[in-house]
């Protein structure tokens, strides 16, 4: 026996004296399973069971089907290659997103909010002076599309995946199926240990441990079954129905902020003859914004709106107006639940997914966030003397698991409030008649007064969730800049331009084809 491993049973032995220490997951989905990945890796020297209940009865929401770079941290923590799960789960590369429609500003219509990587520190320096010398009335190109590599590689179609190796990787994320992808978690979960059933929660019983201090003793099954553990974990969805039981649960909407409660979802088969784009779309529509996700063998749309502006039979048929989907796909209607709960880790439970909060999938930040409290939680909880993870630890984890919540929200909502259309009352609300958080009008005050944004972003620390140049990509993007009295940057500014995109385009052809290369990794 190890050294290391002979501590940790000798340590066992003392405080729980040959107990292993049970942690339940209730709720499967990707995100219950993702936990249970997580956990079982994390936790794989210590004396940890882990189960995850499930019940066939209760569907997940199921929708999500796009990410962030840091879900490839995931797949590496794990030790499972591409090769292995995007073919298993329709999986495409994603090199950033692409907003049509927000702005309606000459030369703004529409922008591309790329993963920043080391192949752009050049041009994207670049492309920061021009956006700075735009904010102070110099009449330069500060349309970020032209600067990143992102939108030239995923409007050819191709993958980020160079065809010679480079000194550094491209930033970049994925696309999936988020059913397969479940599925797909569940079976690597269960090849780690952790133990699954399938039943449906019925009540939750709670124990008072003495001065106030109530946790969660068991849960009753519908069949009348209990079912004890140390620690809980609630993917339970919007219900929260375990965390809903403890006295400290509290619910933060956001629904004065972000408008969007529903959405309404298609599948439409892939054209295999066409390039496969590398990049979701974002695109304004009357009362909301529509996704475009293209998959292996299909392409996933869904209308976000706000149902105060429209009917869901109205987002449902403009929806199936805009994709030209036939009466022949089914549609599906989801309502959403903006906000957060204070207490992610509450007790022995900890929320994770839609039971800790949502946003909204604008960014694709759902599975960021869930990947980020399980990551955070087993750094902060000690299965082998979990009576040492006092109130301290869980007040810091509340802390920061809020933080990451409201970095999100700023950015996301700035896409709203910065919108400049004017065709529905919709955008016109989502400009003027939502409670814009403090910390994003400071942040665009700063931006309009031309002062050092940069510097701001850190004072505020609002880069640690969104880099500043996603900030930039967002502001110049939207075309935030001022009106009039601007003076021409010269022909030294047309010539940058053209450099700049004789670079980057001249960049692309050393890049897999998209198509091709996810052909290939299924083949290994």
């Amino acid at each position: 026996m190890e050294l290391r491993q002979l501590a940790i049973y000798v340590k066992c032995q003392g405080d729980l004296v040959g107990k292993n220490f049970s942690v339940l997951i209730v709720g499967g989905g990707t995100a219950g399973w993702m936990a249970a990945n997580l956990l079982a890796h994390r936790w794989r020297d210590f004396p940890v069971n882990i189960s995850l209940v499930e019940s066939t009865e209760i569907g997940t929401i199921g929708v999500g089907e796009g990410s962030t770079p840091y879900l490839k941290s995931l797949f590496r923590a794990l030790d499972i290659p591409e090769s292995e799960w995007m073919p298993a789960c329709d999986a495409t590369y994603k090199c950033g997103i692409r907003f049509p429609g927000w702005s309606t500003t000459p030369g703004y219509a529409a922008y591309y909010h790329p993963f920043y990587s080391p192949l752009d520190r050049e041009t994207g320096a670049e492309f920061f002076s021009q956006a700075d010398m735009r904010r102070r009335g110099i009449l330069v190109d500060a349309q970020p599309d032209h600067f990143f590599h992102a939108p030239y590689l995923s409007t050819a179609g191709m993958a980020p995946i160079p065809k010679r190796p480079l000194p550094f990787e491209l930033d970049y994320a994925y696309h999936f199926d988020a059913g397969l992808l479940g599925r797909f978690l569940k079976s690597k979960a269960m090849q780690a240990g952790v133990r699954y059933r399938q039943a449906t929660i019925d009540r939750v019983r709670l124990r008072e441990r003495g001065q106030g201090d109530v946790v969660i003793d068991s849960l009753t099954t519908a069949s009348g079954e209990a079912i004890a553990a140390d620690f809980f974990i609630d993917c339970t969805g919007f219900r929260s129905s375990l965390l809903s039981e403890l006295p400290e649960y509290q619910f933060s909407s956001y629904e004065k902020t972000l408008l969007n409660n529903a959405a309404v979802a298609l599948q439409m088969p892939g054209d295999s003859q066409v390039p496969l784009k590398s990049e979701t779309v974002s695109e304004a529509l009357t009362h909301g914004w529509m996704w475009n996700i293209p998959l292996q063998s299909r392409t996933g749309f869904g209308y976000v709106y706000g149902d105060a502006f429209i009917s869901p039979e109205a987002a449902e048929q403009e929806l199936r107006k805009r994709t030209g989907a036939p009466d022949g796909i089914s549609c599906r209607h989801l309502k959403m639940q903006v906000g957060r709960i204070e207490q992610h880790w509450s007790s022995n439970c900890l929320g994770v997914g839609l039971s800790q909060g949502f946003i909204e999938p604008l960014e694709a930040t759902a599975l960021m966030l869930v990947q980020f409290t399980i990551e955070r939680f087993s750094l902060a909880f000690d299965p082998v003397n979990p009576h040492a993870s006092g109130e301290n630890q869980r007040s810091a984890f509340n802390h920061n698991i809020n933080t990451m919540f409201d970095g999100v929200l700023d950015y996301v909502v700035a896409h709203y409030f910065l919108n400049t259309r004017n065709d529905t009352e919709y955008w016109r609300a989502a400009r003027h008649d939502i409670a814009v958080p403090e910390r994003l009008q400071r942040l665009v005050d700063c931006w309009d007064r031309g002062d050092d944004f940069v510097e701001y972003l850190k004072k505020a620390g609002a880069d640690k969730i969104y880099s500043h140049a996603s900030w930039y990509c967002l502001l110049a993007g939207m075309g935030r800049f001022p009106k009039g009295g601007a003076v021409g940057g010269g022909l030294e500014s047309q010539q940058l331009l053209r450099d700049v995109q004789s670079f980057c385009g001249g960049n692309v052809a050393r890049f897999e084809s998209h198509r091709r290369y996810l052909e290939r990794l299924a083949a290994n």
